[in-house]
């Protein structure tokens, strides 16, 4: 069971309300026209209804407001994502240097333990020849 809406024409003359029942509708206040919204055009022409005379949908906003409200808030909306890109790529750019110089720290650490190390080695080695020398000296016998 399917509710089929007058067309719109029928509802001239009556309200705004009642013609704005059906969606498809569209109420010119000056000549209490109700047209059919023009699909045609994105937006109806002067020739239909005046913008700020218009309605479409509500009664208590006209066409020009409405156009403005829906055109600030999709610009407000392209810059917030805009400016949400910026900051995430930022931050991006950021974490990508604290990371770069975290790594950087790590490989000079990393670098000084080796030296150490090997210096340390290196003493040890040394300590070991000496004492071998020294051995082959009591014994009297020539090092290599």
């Amino acid at each position: 069971f399917h509710l089929i809406s007058a067309p719109c024409n029928l509802k001239s003359n009556t309200s705004c309300e009642e013609c704005l029942h059906n969606v498809a509708c569209l109420w010119c206040i000056p000549s209490k026209a109700c047209i059919e919204y023009p699909v045609k055009n994105i937006l109806p022409p002067s020739s239909v209804c005046h913008l700020n005379d218009a309605r479409w949908g509500v009664c208590w906003l006209n066409f020009q407001a409405l156009i403005i409200t829906a055109s600030v808030l999709a610009g407000v909306i392209i810059i917030a994502v805009i400016v949400c890109c910026c900051c995430c790529c930022k931050c991006d750019r950021i974490g990508n240097r604290k990371e770069d110089a975290r790594v950087e720290r790590q490989n000079r650490a990393r670098k000084e333990n080796q030296k150490t190390r090997r210096s340390e080695m290196q003493m040890r080695h040394d300590e070991i020849r000496k004492k071998y020398v020294m051995k082959h000296k009591e014994k009297g016998k020539p090092w290599i």
